[in-house]
């Protein structure tokens, strides 16, 4: 028999769970919302895993990438959901990783207003993070993640089935994220089997949201290692998976925390072991890309409202530190080679 495990984010009258587990997706049509008539499942044609709601069906599909995730996909949806006559009681069910669940997210709330949306990652970065806490939203050119809403979905079906047919490179992309909760949770994630590694993260997100829905607070912390991480991605040009650019964003919040006096070497020893030895992701920054570039686009980061903002880790844990000097921010870069 197989068993599923639930997750609920409190919070009151917008609670929901989170469904995790092998064949987790036939619990799908109960997390629909009651109202729904209709559904539109939003995913790509390379996502080999199909879902079944119970109710007339249409699909969309999206492009593939982070190019793809753009206010034009957000139009190309809306036009699908129009010519379906898709209404604000009927439900958007969202089947890929987080570019999908984002997307499809943002298109949700955004659609008459704000229509139901219920995630199914296909990945574990979007079982682990993406999907989970109603952070919607598209790149610009300028920055990522910069056009958004949050909009809780009102359920998420982690089925680990669909990581079976996950290539290697997305297995190490959802490690970058799963590293970051190493920190994050104090646990030894990698003694747990899959589902139970799995369940522990989305624990640890549902208690943050739920104590801080719109990052006011405590929920910045889930940032850790992705300041950096986000610069990478677009000065790669997206050569970099999220999960790649957040494994080096770690370390390098350990540097720059070292370079505070925040923490000792032993602390920075045990990022790099996690990032690089249990996980095997790259702990350095590619070569070619300038500092400076990197502190532009870090400064366009959504916590930079105070000067360089960085998620780092501490003797209180890991936390927001506001107005960090340039000089130091390029000093911490110089040990990433």
């Amino acid at each position: 028999m197989t068993v599923t495990r639930r997750i609920t984010v409190a919070l009151g009258d917008r609670s929901y769970d989170v469904v995790v587990g092998r064949g987790a997706r036939r619990e799908l049509a109960a997390l629909l919302p009651p109202t729904a008539r209709r559904a539109a499942v939003i995913t790509q044609s390379t996502i080999p895993f199909t879902v079944e709601t119970g109710l007339p069906t249409v699909r969309i599909d999206i492009g593939a990438g982070e190019w793809a995730k753009s206010l034009t996909t957000v139009e190309h949806i809306a036009g699908g959901l129009a010519r379906m006559g898709l209404t604000r009681r009927d439900v958007v069910v969202a089947v890929g990783g987080g570019m999908v669940t984002d997307v499809a997210g943002f298109a949700a709330a955004t659609w008459h207003r704000g229509t139901p949306v219920v995630h199914v990652p296909t990945t574990l970065l979007g079982m682990v993070d993406a999907a989970i806490g109603g952070k919607t939203g598209v790149n610009l050119a300028e920055g990522k993640n910069l056009v958004g809403a949050f909009w809780q979905p009102s359920g998420v079906v982690c089925d680990l089935d669909a990581l079976d047919m996950l290539p290697d490179r997305e297995w190490r992309s959802g490690n970058g994220e799963m590293a970051k909760y190493h920190f994050l949770t104090g646990d030894d994630l990698a003694a747990m089997d899959l589902t139970a590694r799995v369940a522990r993260c989305v624990e640890l997100k549902a208690e943050v949201v739920a104590a801080d829905e719109r990052e006011d607070g405590r929920r910045v912390i889930l940032n850790y290692g992705h300041t950096l991480g986000h610069a990478l991605e677009i000065a790669t040009e997206y050569e970099l998976t999220h999960g790649e650019a957040v494994g080096i964003g770690l370390v390098y919040a350990a540097e720059l925390a070292r370079r505070l006096g925040r923490i000792g070497d032993a602390r920075v020893d045990a990022h790099r072991l996690v990032v690089r030895g249990m996980y095997g992701l790259p702990t350095t920054v590619p070569v070619g890309i300038a500092p400076g570039r990197l502190v532009e686009l870090m400064r366009r980061d959504k916590k930079a409202i105070a000067g360089l903002t960085f998620v780092l880790d501490g003797p209180h844990g890991v936390e927001a530190v506001a107005g960090i000097d340039e000089h130091t921010v390029v000093e911490a870069l110089a040990l990433m080679s």
